[in-house]
C-alpha cells in the first residue's frame, strides 16, 4: 500500500480504473512536475511518520498536532492536500475534509500564527552589486541568469524553461514568451518585455553576451558550467539558481540564508512599487493576476511611501 500510494501521486492516475493510455498521459499532464514532486514528497512524510491510505481523521488530525509548531501552518495545508489526492485517485474518500481535521488545523493556525517564511528581496541595488565583477564563462552565465532574472521578475522554474527560441528582439530591447509556468499550467504562453537598461548595466546586454560567450544558437538559455567553463547542453535546475542567488548575496556581504531564487522576483516587485509604480504595470511584469496576491511581494517597500506620521512629524 505505501509504495502503491507514492506511485498514486506520482502517476495522478494510476489508482483509477483501467484507462487507455492516452488518457493517462493527459491526467499526468494535468499537474505540472513540480506539484506531482511535492505531492510525493508530502506523502513519503506522511507514511514515514506512520500514516497508512486509507487514513482516518483522527489519524490525519494527529499527524498535523505531532507536526504542529514544527512545520509551518502553509505546509500542512498543502500535504492535507497530498493525503486527499491519495485517497481520492483510489476512489476513496478524503478524511481531509472531516470537521475534525479542518479544526485541528484551524487551532494550530491560531495558536502558531500562519505567516510564511519569506526571503529576503534582492533589489536593485543588491543585484548591481552581485553581478559587479563577475568574469570568466560561470561568471557572464551568472550575470545573464542574475539580471534577466531581476528584470523579468521571474521564477527560477520560469528561468530554466527559456529557449533560445523564446526569444524576439525588439527596438526598445528583449520579448520572452514564458510557455508555461505556475499559474499558467494550460500553456497559453505570457510575453515578458526586457528593455534595454539606462544605466551601464544592462539586462539585455548581459544576455546577449551569455549567448556569444557559450556559443548558443538553440536549446536552453542558462545552462551548466563546469568547473573548466565547459557548457552543458541542457538546462540548470531551479535548485542551481537559488545557488547563484545565494553565492553571490554572500560574495556581497549579505546572509545568503535570507536569499534564494524567488529573491529577484521579489527584488523587482518591491525595487517597482518603492519607485511608485503602479500595480498594473508590476502585474503586467510579474503575471500576477491580482493586487492582493501582488501585495505578498512588495515587502515592506511602501511603509514610508506617503507615511501618515511622517506627513505630521
Amino acid at each position: 500500500m505505501t509504495e502503491k500510494s507514492v506511485q498514486l501521486i506520482a502517476n495522478d492516475c494510476t489508482g483509477l480504473p483501467a484507462v487507455p493510455s492516452t488518457v493517462s498521459d493527459y491526467l499526468r499532464a494535468s499537474l505540472s512536475e513540480n506539484s506531482r514532486r511535492s505531492y510525493r514528497s508530502d506523502l513519503k512524510q506522511f507514511i514515514s511518520w506512520g500514516g497508512t491510505i486509507p487514513a482516518s481523521p483522527e489519524l490525519v488530525a494527529t499527524y498535523l498536532a505531532a507536526h504542529a509548531g514544527q512545520l509551518a501552518v502553509a505546509t500542512l495545508a498543502r500535504r492535507l492536500v497530498s493525503i486527499g489526492k491519495a485517497h481520492t485517485a483510489q476512489g476513496l474518500q478524503s478524511p481531509t475534509g472531516s470537521e475534525w481535521v479542518r479544526a485541528t488545523l484551524r487551532g494550530i493556525r491560531r495558536t502558531h500564527g500562519s505567516a510564511q517564511r519569506q526571503v529576503a528581496p534582492a533589489v536593485k541595488e543588491d543585484v548591481l552589486s552581485m553581478v559587479a565583477g563577475l568574469t570568466g564563462t560561470k561568471g557572464i552565465r551568472d550575470r545573464a541568469l542574475l539580471l534577466i532574472g531581476f528584470a523579468g521578475a521571474f521564477r527560477r522554474s520560469e528561468l530554466v524553461s527559456l529557449t533560445v527560441a523564446d526569444l524576439e528582439k525588439a527596438q526598445q530591447g528583449l520579448i520572452l514568451t514564458l510557455q508555461r509556468s505556475k499559474t499558467d499550467q494550460a500553456g497559453h504562453g505570457r510575453k515578458v518585455a526586457i528593455p534595454y537598461a539606462r544605466g551601464a548595466v544592462c539586462p539585455v546586454v548581459a544576455l546577449q553576451d551569455w549567448l556569444t560567450v557559450a556559443a548558443i544558437t538553440e536549446g536552453p538559455i542558462f545552462r551548466g558550467v563546469n568547473r573548466h567553463g565547459r557548457v552543458a547542453d541542457t538546462a540548470v535546475t531551479p535548485q542551481a539558481v537559488a545557488m547563484v542567488v545565494k553565492e553571490r548575496a554572500q560574495a556581497v556581504g549579505l546572509d545568503p540564508a535570507k536569499y534564494a531564487g524567488h529573491s529577484l522576483r521579489a527584488g523587482l516587485v518591491t525595487s517597482a512599487a518603492q519607485l511608485g509604480v503602479s500595480s498594473w504595470k508590476i502585474r503586467q511584469q510579474t503575471g500576477h493576476k491580482s493586487d492582493a496576491m501582488l501585495a505578498r511581494y512588495i515587502r515592506d517597500a511602501g511603509l514610508f511611501v506617503s507615511n501618515a506620521a511622517g506627513a505630521v512629524l
